[in-house]
């Protein structure tokens, strides 16, 4: 059987929080269009415990994400990535590695809820936030119609989706 979906990857420095549930949003809502993974360029090595409520509301098992290096999606034998987003101003500014296939990228930065510091309400609020604004963009992009991800606009209407602030 041939696999027609796309390969989606999220990246963020520390692959903990924003990329991973990027990765879980888009799992749950891309249906079979799309393959989502993430990864950091300096992964933490373990899923921010503040992303589980985000999965499990999606109705996926937080124990099925992993902290992982893109080194994994840059070797040899690794899945061409069509598109790649960055969800955190420091991955968007790295030099990454050279990717198989010809990924589209765009940035498409969201405040780091791992990085609030106040009670634990306050540090779900962050997270629901960060979420949301997710959420929002992963939507748009699943309504771009099939033939317009091939298009040569795409990069575009990739950025300006990254570019809304999310209602």
């Amino acid at each position: 059987m041939n696999d027609a979906r796309r390969n989606v990857l999220f990246l963020c420095t520390g692959n903990s929080a924003r990329s991973v549930m990027a990765e879980g949003l888009l799992r749950s809502l891309g249906g079979d269009r799309f393959r989502s993974h993430s990864a950091g360029s300096f992964p933490t090595g373990r899923v921010n415990p503040g992303a589980f409520p985000v999965l499990r509301a999606l109705g996926l098992d937080p124990a099925d994400f992993r902290s992982k290096s893109w080194d994994e999606f840059a070797a040899p034998g690794a899945p061409p990535t069509d598109f790649i987003f960055t969800v955190c101003d420091n991955a968007a500014g790295e030099v990454c590695p050279v990717w198989p296939g010809r990924p589209v990228t765009a940035h498409w930065g969201v405040e780091d809820p791992a990085a609030v510091a106040g009670t634990e309400a306050e540090v779900a609020a962050a997270f629901a936030e960060a979420a949301r604004r997710l959420r929002h963009r992963i939507e748009r992009f699943l309504s771009l119609p099939e033939e317009a991800l091939d298009g040569p606009e795409i990069r575009a209407h990739l950025q300006a989706i990254g570019e809304d602030p999310a209602p």
